[in-house]
């Protein structure tokens, strides 16, 4: 079998596939029309994300039998017309799902204690400590959306925590001794934080808006490391304003695919963003929370195993 390489991932990727008889072939340079005029040769395809697979390149794709993603979701192919060409479709949601725990625990943590805000006082000469004065997470309900390999993942870090955690997801039977299974309204009537743990689906696309913000019972926190269009920028920052939502925790924004760093070259930034920038009580990454150099490695083993055993 022939498989096409579309991004760079761990070595360990092509050596072991190499290893194991296939033909690796790698392009990192083409165009997107480029790939799709020659991907009619190969049986196999490897990408993260350098752009989306949809039907003109997949009725191009005549021979191919597999299309692994070096990562846990696949938003950027159209997995519903692939299914229907009989494309198998490989995903690595367990290589990253340890670095997306801990991440989201890093974060939950950091807000509570206030650690950026005060790591930048100290280095200006400040020494304000009722100022910084933190919360603990014990005795708090975490409530978690989305309980596959990531909300499984973090519930886990939580256990060393005297903490009530829930779990909501549109599968049935997922919670376990980790996490309860609720459903959506009590989430919302319990939780001090809630995390997200969600694919980008037309569910999920601008779910967190300010209805389902100011659906909470109590004012809680936000911790987001799955996908920035589920949540409205603008509603948050609302949220944020009234004391609705107490601090937030983004790894991901919805500005993050239109070129985020052309925001802050030119005046086009939007005023939620800006807000978000400012603010003491919001912690920003750069969509980081599974780019571990643990993860790299598990990510890419992650997909050899799987085309391992369907096809060899």
């Amino acid at each position: 079998m022939k498989i096409l390489h579309l991004d760079s991932n761990h070595p360990l990727l092509l050596n072991q596939l190499n290893a194991l008889g296939f033909t690796n072939h790698e392009d990192y340079t083409s165009s997107k029309s480029e790939i799709e005029a020659k991907i009619s040769k190969y049986d196999g395809m490897v990408i993260r994300s350098r752009f989306n697979i949809d039907k003109s390149f997949l009725d191009a794709a005549k021979n191919l039998k597999f299309i692994g993603r070096v990562g846990a979701g696949l938003e950027n192919i159209n997995c519903y017309y692939a299914e229907q060409k009989g494309i198998h479709l490989i995903s690595a949601p367990e290589g990253n799902r340890n670095a997306v725990g801990e991440h989201a625990l890093g974060m939950l943590l950091s807000l509570f204690n206030k650690l950026n805000k005060a790591d930048k006082e100290v280095r200006q000469g400040k020494w304000l400590r009722e100022d910084n004065r933190g919360l603990e997470l014990d005795g708090k309900t975490v409530g978690l959306i989305g309980y596959g390999n990531m909300g499984k993942a973090f519930a886990k870090k939580l256990k060393g925590f005297d903490v009530d955690v829930l779990c909501y997801d549109i599968k049935t039977d997922v919670g376990d001794a980790n996490a309860k299974q609720v459903i959506l309204e009590e989430l919302k009537a319990r939780a001090d934080v809630l995390s997200l743990h969600i694919p980008q689906t037309d569910l999920t696309l601008n779910m967190i808006n300010s209805d389902f913000i100011n659906g909470f019972k109590k004012s809680f926190w936000l911790i987001n490391t799955a996908r920035g269009k589920s949540v409205v920028t603008e509603d948050l920052v609302k949220g944020l304003k009234s004391g609705k939502i107490l601090g937030a925790g983004l790894d991901v924004l919805e500005y993050e695919k239109s070129s985020f760093e052309n925001l802050f070259s030119s005046n086009a930034m939007p005023e939620a963003f800006q807000y978000l920038i400012a603010s003491e009580n919001v912690l920003l990454s750069p969509h980081v929370a599974g780019w571990t150099v643990e993860s790299n490695i598990k990510l890419s083993q992650t997909i050899v195993d799987k085309i391992k055993a369907k096809y060899c």
